[in-house]
């Protein structure tokens, strides 16, 4: 008889976010549904190293790590799994068991939700423990085969010296934002933030009105836009369309094979901008939550 190995869920701690982080990065692979990517810790990552750790939950056979989630508010577990094992009944069990008690330390009772692959077995055993279909999202994709036509405004690589132009525009662009110039240089400080870039774009008169930052994968895998906003008192000029353009082909010097990015269905503006940019919309992906 062949004894199965336990499935082991983990905190990994400050020390252990750089192999949580390189499985991630393994996992990314052109054709993969919409998941959670090592820049979507690189930008967590502005809470401090301590906050992260503490937002991330690893699921591990035999030292191996098999499934990622964090934490992204004490009501959202954003996680995905090794391509090899989403449909692996044995850990889709154990993580759902963890995830629907709360005394396990996952998610908190009450109203919850859980952003999973599409394709996990996951999914398929949240619904059956009457979990719903949350409001849909649209992940949109740009492949990176071809160089990217630049942008019709300056953008500029955004360092330390820099980084109060950076926050500034976050702050504008999305209503209570609190990312500080100190969070900026926090975040710069990750694992993550060694595949990623702050870019800025400067309109005729020299002002910042629009940012993005861009996190790679790896060569020859898919890169990530998160976030990306416009200078509140310049909209409605196409920069969006612009800093999308510049993080794009920021993304394929980075080596990336595509870039990709997800919103809100809801925000029909975003998703116009992000086509605007050769962007093409992928079907649409839903949380699950549960009631409380």
């Amino acid at each position: 008889m062949i004894k199965r190995m336990a499935i082991v869920l983990g905190k990994p701690g400050v020390d252990g976010l750089g192999e949580a982080v390189d499985a991630l990065r393994e996992w990314q692979y052109e054709g993969a549904p919409m998941q959670l990517h090592p820049g979507d810790v690189g930008w967590f990552w502005r809470f401090g190293a301590e906050a992260t750790a503490a937002a991330v939950r690893t699921w591990s056979r035999d030292g191996r790590i098999l499934a990622v989630g964090m934490l992204d508010g004490p009501e959202l577990l954003r996680l995905t799994i090794a391509p090899d094992v989403r449909r692996d009944e044995h850990l889709a069990r154990q993580m759902v068991a963890d995830m629907i008690e709360p005394e396990r330390g996952v998610l908190p009772s009450g109203k919850v939700n859980v952003e999973a692959p599409m394709d996990a077995l996951v999914q398929d055993l949240l619904a059956e423990e009457g979990w719903n279909a949350d409001d849909p999202w649209t992940p949109l994709r740009r492949d990176l085969t071809e160089p990217v036509q630049g942008p019709g405004v300056r953008i500029e690589v955004i360092g330390p010296e820099q980084a109060h132009v950076r926050t500034a525009i976050q702050r504008s662009a999305f209503d209570g934002s609190s990312f500080t110039d100190e969070r900026w240089h926090v975040m710069a400080s990750g694992v993550a933030y060694a595949d990623a870039r702050c870019l800025v774009a400067y309109d005729d008169q020299g002002n910042a009105v629009a940012a993005v930052t861009v996190w790679a994968a790896g060569p020859g895998k898919p890169g990530l836009l998160e976030p990306m906003g416009v200078h509140q008192d310049h909209r409605g000029h196409g920069y969006g369309r612009e800093i999308t353009v510049a993080g794009a082909a920021m993304l394929r010097e980075l080596g990336s094979s595509s870039a990709i990015v997800s919103t809100p269905s809801s925000n029909v503006g975003a998703v116009a901008t992000y086509k605007s940019g050769g962007f093409q919309p992928r079907p649409e992906v839903r949380d699950l939550y549960r009631e409380a």
